[in-house]
């Protein structure tokens, strides 16, 4: 099989991966261990990537309370035949099309999440002044 057969055979299947819907990530959840899970990128906004994966932290750590706050992604670039990659935050809906349309090549995109609690969250576990005899 020729090498242009098979880059088109490849750029085939992830063209039909991304049709269908769904793209391969790993995520660094607070500098933790790489999970590695998929998501739904048609049509998301940085609201429904921050839910899918809150959704998926607490599947795998239900006693968790901590909610995505900031997301960042490894930006590919070709600079002279050479791909190269810089990390990149999330901050509004064009930034997460764009990460699904760069990535259409690669087979999954890595990610750095920080999640944080909630303010009612800390004040919930703060210990009143009468208990704490």
């Amino acid at each position: 099989m020729s090498f242009s057969l098979i880059v088109f055979n490849f750029l085939l299947c992830r063209f039909e991966a991304i049709m269908a819907g769904w793209i391969n990530v790993h995520v660094e959840f607070n500098d933790g261990e790489p999970q590695r899970l998929t998501v739904w990128c048609h049509g998301v906004m940085l609201r429904g990537l921050k839910d899918q994966l809150n959704e998926f932290n607490q599947g795998v750590n239900p006693r968790d309370t901590r909610r995505v706050k900031y997301v960042w992604y490894k930006r590919p670039t070709l600079d002279e035949g050479r791909v190269s990659f810089t990390w990149v935050e999330l901050t509004n809906d064009e930034n997460v099309k764009n990460m699904f349309w760069e990535h259409n090549m690669f087979q999954w995109i890595d990610m750095q999440v920080t999640s944080l609690r909630s303010t009612e969250d800390i004040i919930k576990s703060l210990i009143p002044l009468e208990d704490r005899d």
